[in-house]
């Protein structure tokens, strides 16, 4: 049996729906940055599947992919920065209790 189409962006939605969960869910910092990912995989998947199944004759989407994949490493090592210096100064890394404690 082959992928088609269809099989990528189910998968795709899969994946965006669970990230998407995580992010609006979760109360910890870490696993609201595991969601976002998640969430940049999925659009990831998706640009490599239209790419691979209506154009892939084509370049841009595979430049595309390589804007998010750095967009999201940077993403997760400012976030882990940031998450790192919230748990220094409060304690905990739990998102409501740092809005309790800041107010």
């Amino acid at each position: 049996m082959t992928a088609n189409l269809t099989h990528y962006l189910a998968l795709s939605a899969a994946l965006f729906g669970i990230g998407l969960y995580g992010v609006l869910a979760r109360r910890n910092a870490i696993a609201v940055l595991m969601g976002i990912e998640l969430m940049l995989n999925a659009a990831n998947i998706n640009f490599l599947a239209f790419w691979r199944f209506l154009a892939p004759n084509s370049v841009e989407p595979q430049v595309y992919v390589l804007v998010v994949l750095t967009v999201a490493a940077a993403e997760a090592a400012v976030g882990l920065a940031v998450v790192l210096n919230v748990y220094r100064s409060f304690g905990t890394v739990n998102l409501d209790e740092i809005a309790r404690l800041k107010g």
